[in-house]
């Protein structure tokens, strides 16, 4: 009979500890409820379909999130046809008409692309969420202010917008602009400008605000009942219920709005309490994920 030798065994030792060493598998992503409680992409879906409106907080850079982004408009529009409305903080208002325009086929993808304020990743990451608008005959809302008037305020307080001429105040929420600093996302963006130049920490939160409150009119120009608008955009435009979804509360009343937050993780296994409860459903995905920029 054969038997093994000591070097033998102590090297299937060594080999079995190793295998150890690596987890039954590598999730890109996992979802949690707005309790921290994991839950599946199915249970998710069930609840965003019955919603008014479903905001999407990306990370800009991140992949699992533009992917996601489309496969869950995908899931929606088999759900709720041509009465899904697609918008996103990466177009500006006065880019609306161009926007029709190629959305009805007057003109070809090149024309389009050089016309439009585009982001750097645009045909990465927001082109396959144009193009299926393109495809299914649906509606996309170029929902953010024009960056000039945001600059503007950045720059001058939210004083500088009484002075714009009538037909720059129609890309616009409606003037006067409520404005809060006490609402948490703006005094904590107040909270990091200090030490920059002079005027310029007191204004940001100002200019943030401006964008939210612009995204959160056009939101409320698109939607009426029956629809379901759902809205990309960054993660602190929407995170904790607050920036665009405080005004859009001011807008229209009695809306069904479902949140999900895209957080990134060392350890996704778990829910870090900093991100329980800051979305209706959060998205982990690991820190170590490729960027798209």
């Amino acid at each position: 009979m054969k038997t093994r030798t000591p070097g033998i065994n102590f090297a299937i030792v060594i080999l079995a500890v190793g295998l150890l060493a690596f987890k039954s598998d590598k999730p890109a992503y996992r979802i949690y409820n707005i309790e921290g409680k994991t839950t599946s992409y199915n249970k998710m879906m069930k609840d965003i379909v019955t919603a008014d409106i479903v905001f999407f907080g990306e990370l800009h850079n991140d992949p699992i999130a533009h992917w996601l982004e489309l496969e869950i408009t995908k899931g929606l529009y088999t759900q709720k046809g041509d009465s899904l409305i697609l918008a996103a903080e990466m177009f500006e208002r006065d880019d609306q008409l161009i926007i029709d325009e190629y959305l009805r086929n007057l003109y070809a993808a090149k024309k389009f692309e050089a016309e439009v304020k585009l982001w750097g990743n645009y045909k990465t990451d927001y082109k396959p969420l144009m193009d299926f608008a393109l495809e299914n005959g649906l509606s996309f809302i170029a929902s953010n202010v024009p960056r000039r008037y945001a600059s503007m305020v950045n720059k001058n307080g939210l004083e500088i917008l009484d002075t714009l001429s009538d037909m720059a105040k129609t890309y616009l929420a409606p003037l006067p602009m409520v404005y809060d600093p006490e609402v948490k996302c703006y005094k904590g963006m107040l909270n990091m400008g200090r030490g920059m130049p002079a005027g310029m920490s007191e204004n940001l939160p100002k200019a943030q605000a401006l964008k939210d409150a612009t995204m959160a009119y056009s939101i409320s120009e698109y939607w009426s009942p029956g629809k379901t608008v759902i809205h990309y955009n960054g993660s602190y435009h929407s995170k904790n219920f607050e920036g665009i979804i405080w005004y859009l509360n001011r807008y229209v009343d009695d809306l069904k709005i479902v949140t999900i937050e895209i957080v990134s993780q060392e350890d996704i296994s778990e829910l870090e309490e900093d991100n329980i409860g800051v979305a209706s459903f959060v998205i982990v995905v690991p820190s170590t994920m490729t960027k798209t920029y």
